[in-house]
């Protein structure tokens, strides 16, 4: 082996340590992540009650969506870590609701089966990090593993859309499923958080200064203005808003705001 790779046994041992070391080091660090966020699940689950599932069910799928938040969050994007990890808590938990929904039309006689069946993979989950196949969940339910298929399929029958919710009429089942067309977790926390940076870069601005930007690029409003239109607003010339806007544009140029608007455009290149 040592002829094949050129590397002594010694520094493959030394290698294997480190890289053991790292993978300890790694599910420390985000372990550590996910207890600082339990809060931040608790805080989602209760906006969910009365909707199909028990509050400590609801905080459970909370805890795993935020256990997929931290797998998947990449911090050179430039979001927030809570922004992100919103977007996966509450898609955990309407998963699960809708998924709730289902047994409506599932025989009596097969529910406590596939909840028991969803608390073992809801587990084993939690456990190992990974989802269980039928295999896998045959041998932990101790059942043959064409009946489990057949359980699974059952729990995965479509229902319709309009399908009631909790005590509360107006909610229906199609509310809480996620629509194929939005926005991608990741993107949605990228633009919420630069929404959030260029709101407190602009109140770093006098009063003046950030209206004028503001409307002279349309942000927060449905189009931008022109250099008369704003001078309107303030009652003084096009020239005076030119001066403003310029002088507000340097102090945008400086690197204590600068900086943290470029993180997020090297996170859309990135991506090209």
């Amino acid at each position: 082996m040592e002829k094949e790779t050129r590397i002594s046994i010694e520094e493959l041992k030394e290698i294997n340590k480190n890289m053991v070391s790292s993978e300890k080091e790694t599910a420390a660090a985000k372990q550590e992540m996910i207890q600082a966020n339990l809060r931040l699940v608790i805080s989602i689950a209760k906006k969910y009650t009365n909707r199909g599932l028990q509050f400590l069910d609801l905080i459970q799928e909370g805890n795993i969506g935020l256990m997929k938040a931290v797998d998947k969050f990449e911090y050179r994007r430039g979001y927030k870590f809570s922004t992100y990890a919103t977007w996966w808590i509450r898609q955990a938990i309407t998963r699960s609701i809708a998924d709730q929904a289902r047994t409506i039309r599932i025989p009596v006689h097969m529910i406590e089966t596939i909840n028991k069946m969803n608390r073992i993979s809801r587990q084993h989950l939690q456990e190992t990090g990974e989802e269980p196949d039928s295999a896998k969940l045959a041998e932990l339910m101790q059942m043959p593993e064409d009946k489990i298929r057949k359980i699974m399929k059952i729990a995965k029958e479509p229902i319709s859309m309009e399908t009631p919710i909790g005590d509360d009429d107006d909610s229906h089942l199609g509310d809480f499923i996620e629509d194929a067309n939005n926005v991608a977790p990741a993107d949605a926390a990228m633009y919420t958080s630069l929404h959030e940076v260029t709101k407190e870069i602009l109140e770093s601005l006098t009063p003046r200064e950030a209206k004028v930007l503001r409307m002279r690029f349309g942000i927060d409003m449905n189009t931008d203005h022109t250099l008369e239109e704003v001078g309107r607003q303030f009652d003084v010339t096009r020239e005076r808003i030119r001066q403003i806007e310029a002088k507000a544009l340097r102090k945008l140029r400086h690197p204590t705001r600068s900086d943290r608007l470029r993180s997020f455009l090297d996170s859309e290149d990135s991506k090209l």
